[in-house]
């Protein structure tokens, strides 16, 4: 009876810590700041709509998730592969990210979009509906 009572106790265990750490993984996923959602209608489609959130563009279509590769200027250049993607720019090919996929360049200006703009080597990729600090600590950047 003890090994039974052990046994249904180490079960429940399990569940609990395999539930805490998908809990976990949601969490981070929602706590990215470098999701970029675009319109994604083709070359035809001139709406350029885009926001950190998912929605419909301004032409009726979803919008595409992608996360930021890195920021030139006032272009971001995207990975839109599968959402939670985390890969990194192809350093052997700028025109693909490192899963492959060929990148989406996409212009901030007057998107409304906030974003890092700090240069040089950083990385920081953060985009934000709002003004706030950037993870390199320099306030985020905003064309009109």
């Amino acid at each position: 009876m003890k090994i039974m009572k052990l046994m249904v106790l180490t079960f429940c265990m399990a569940i609990l810590f395999a539930g805490c750490a998908a809990m976990q993984t949601a969490s981070s996923e929602s706590d990215r700041k470098d999701v970029l959602y675009t319109c994604n209608c083709g070359d035809s489609c001139k709406c350029n709509s885009m926001s950190t959130e998912p929605g419909k563009c301004t032409c009726g279509s979803p919008m595409k998730w992608g996360h930021v590769l890195k920021i030139e200027g006032n272009e971001a250049l995207l990975c839109q592969c599968k959402e939670g993607c985390q890969c990194k720019l192809d350093p052997k090919d700028p025109s693909k990210c490192g899963c492959g996929m060929q990148i989406k360049r996409v212009n901030l200006q007057g998107a409304g979009i906030y974003f890092c703009n700090c240069g040089g080597s950083c990385l920081c990729n953060t985009v934000s509906k709002e003004p706030v600090k950037c993870k390199c600590g320099m306030d985020l950047k905003n064309v009109k």
